[in-house]
């Protein structure tokens, strides 16, 4: 403790091809805000720390973003229902492996994710990232604290109390 951040780097042939993709997608002017909400389901704390698409509703309704989700798995049908003011672009079909999330977190300008390998990885290449976490979170990420010590990039928001999420959210998103 602590690393050199960043550690781990994209291919930029790769960065580039996710930078152009986005820049068809994205209309001009907004930040490019990564979200990542859901878990592996098999994982052992996975109910704590998933949450619903839809509790980062603060961050919908904020006009000066585009929201560029960065996630895999079951959890992506979530963003069917997905009614906001900054534009949704689902990548997750369209990811194919570690490769390419890392490409794309190089192409963001913030990570706002629960607490996954994403989040790592973000940590690992030094995107700025927020990262929203249960009460009882995982040893990695300590307690009592908002930053990380192996991770410089990353803000951390807790719950305040076991399983309320309220103001969790906006405490991560009021920062962008």
């Amino acid at each position: 403790i602590t690393a050199d951040v960043p550690y781990l780097r994209a291919d930029p042939n790769r960065v580039e091809a996710w930078r152009t993709r986005l820049d068809a997608l994205v209309p001009a002017g907004r930040k490019r805000i990564g979200l990542v909400w859901a878990g592996r389901p098999t994982h052992k704390n996975d109910r704590k720390r998933t949450v619903k698409l839809e509790r980062f509703a603060p961050l919908f309704a904020r006009p000066d973003l585009a929201i560029i989700t960065v996630q895999k798995g079951d959890r992506i049908d979530e963003v069917g229902s997905y009614f906001g003011a900054a534009p949704l672009v689902n990548l997750g079909p369209s990811i194919f492996d570690f490769a390419d999330t890392l490409a794309i977190l190089q192409s963001l300008d913030h990570l706002v994710t629960i607490d996954t390998s994403v989040a790592h990885l973000a940590g690992a290449s030094g995107v700025p990232t927020s990262v929203i976490l249960p009460y009882a979170p995982d040893w990695r990420w300590l307690l009592d604290r908002e930053d990380t010590p192996w991770y410089p990039s990353l803000r951390l928001f807790r719950q305040q109390r076991p399983t309320d999420w309220s103001g969790v959210v906006e405490r991560g998103v009021g920062t962008l």
